[in-house]
């Protein structure tokens, strides 16, 4: 059974990876641009932390509870996962101005588009919570009363890191058409809002079906390295095109710093 303080506690967790997004506008309320190079540099951040808490969080923590076939089935689901979400999302894109002038029945289309490209990160969140709770747990932090696996501190962070330069690439286009500075940091968020419900309906499935948590481990690491390696990296890599050398020393910069503050998953 999932006590409902558990799952509350989970979507909590989700809740601030969504909120996380909105920290992307905050610059535009000190300054009026943000320079190429530091989102390069952000975009960098991201895709090392993502990258190395699939590598040395997630996939390890899988192969901890079952084998590499099964693992690999879940990495194989999540990236498939990803590939219908890009058809989606390009065969339904969202103007940035429709954020602005969407009534609620327009919110609710633009809403089911996202989930299908932050609904995975949500999994990611979700699946890390696995033994929330659990006495019998390894490696875990006392926190408001719950044994939290430290694997979900890390995933918690890293996805809400994630969601920075996630939530400045919406505000961009939304201070160019001349949105209010709150106004973007509440669309930033809206982008994300199916991180908290995606992280809850993990956590559930994967407590009441312990048999896939494997599989879970799996999808979320799969999900997460595939939209690295087709979404930030080229994205890092298209704005950083104007920039000498393209803006690789930058991305690379990034990369390096994100990977070594996932670090200490190898420790835990």
């Amino acid at each position: 059974m999932v006590s409902l303080s558990a799952l509350a506690f989970v979507v909590l967790a989700g809740l601030v990876t969504c909120l996380a997004t909105g920290l992307g506008a905050l610059p535009f309320f000190v300054v009026d641009d943000v320079s190429d190079r530091w989102t390069v540099a952000l975009w960098g951040l991201a895709s090392g932390i993502m990258l190395s808490a699939s590598g040395f969080g997630l996939i390890l923590q899988g192969l901890d509870h079952g084998t590499p076939t099964e693992v690999g089935v879940g990495a194989l689901a999540g990236v498939v996962l990803v590939v219908v979400a890009h058809r989606v999302i390009t065969d339904a894109e969202v103007d940035p101005r429709e954020f602005a002038e969407a009534d609620f029945r327009k919110l609710v289309l633009i809403l089911g588009v996202l989930t299908v490209h932050s609904f995975p990160e949500g999994v990611a969140v979700g699946v890390s919570f696995a033994n929330l709770g659990l006495e019998t747990a390894e490696n875990t932090l006392v926190f408001l009363g719950f044994s939290v696996p430290v694997l979900a501190v890390f995933m918690t962070v890293a996805i809400s890191i994630h969601n920075v330069p996630e939530g400045l690439a919406v505000s961009i286009p939304l201070k160019n058409l001349g949105m209010s500075k709150w106004r973007m940091v509440g669309a930033a968020v809206f982008s994300s809002l199916p991180q908290p419900i995606g992280a809850g309906i993990a956590f559930v499935f994967v407590r009441w079906a312990r048999v896939f948590l494997p599989y879970g481990f799996g999808f979320a690491a799969g999900a997460m390295t595939y939209l690295v390696l087709t979404e930030f990296i080229p994205e890092a890599r298209e704005t950083g095109r104007p920039l000498d050398n393209g803006g690789v020393p930058e991305l690379a910069a990034g990369l390096v710093v994100g990977a070594l503050a996932m670090l200490p998953l190898l420790l835990y």
